[in-house]
């Protein structure tokens, strides 16, 4: 009987995740700051690309669909801890390289929210899919939320967590099945 082998976890060099952590933020704040510049609350929608993007200026005190409202400060705090631990966790325990991107787009997403909570009590939002909030509104579940690209990060991280696990459960049970011996046919 053959023992499994798995080939080694290729890793990214540890300064790589924080690095891209740090681009990542960046790009949320600009996006952020950029909107709070440019556009005006409650103004109408300013369409980029017909039904697919518009630039709307929101703001929110909770998370998505405006659960846990007026709870900034709390919810900062959470995001901050959440992101912290990930990237400790990817420098203390660095992953495979698909893992360790998803889950610095995690922690990404988490501290560009908690900055927001942080330094102005409410998350600012300027991302609105027209076409979402179609499908939303035809299974009677109002408008799709405005998001930010910190939202992008948690949301695409999060599905890419998921099918990372499904993928990885998929291969084990494949080598656990090529791993068994063999029971000749009577």
């Amino acid at each position: 009987m053959s023992a499994l082998v798995r080939p080694p976890v290729r890793r990214w060099p540890l300064w790589l995740m924080p690095l891209l952590a740090a681009a990542l933020i960046a790009a949320d704040q600009w996006l952020k700051g950029w909107a709070l510049t440019n556009l005006t609350y409650l103004a109408p929608p300013q369409p980029v690309i017909p039904w697919l993007l518009d630039w709307q200026l929101t703001f929110n005190t909770g998370a998505a669909w405006s659960l846990f409202s007026d709870s900034a400060l709390p919810l900062a705090i959470g995001r901050m801890l959440v992101g912290i631990a990930l990237l400790v966790y990817l420098v203390l325990r660095p992953p495979g390289r698909a893992l360790a991107v998803v889950l610095t787009m995690i922690a990404s997403g988490a501290i560009g929210n908690a900055i927001d909570g942080f330094t102005q009590g409410k998350v600012t939002d300027m991302i609105h899919m027209p076409l979402l909030s179609s499908i939303t509104n035809a299974l009677n579940a109002g408008d799709f939320p405005i998001f930010n690209l910190a939202d992008i990060y948690v949301v695409l991280g999060t599905l890419a967590l998921l099918a990372l696990s499904l993928l990885d459960e998929r291969h084990e049970k494949r080598a656990q099945a090529g791993a068994a011996p063999s029971h000749p046919q009577n």
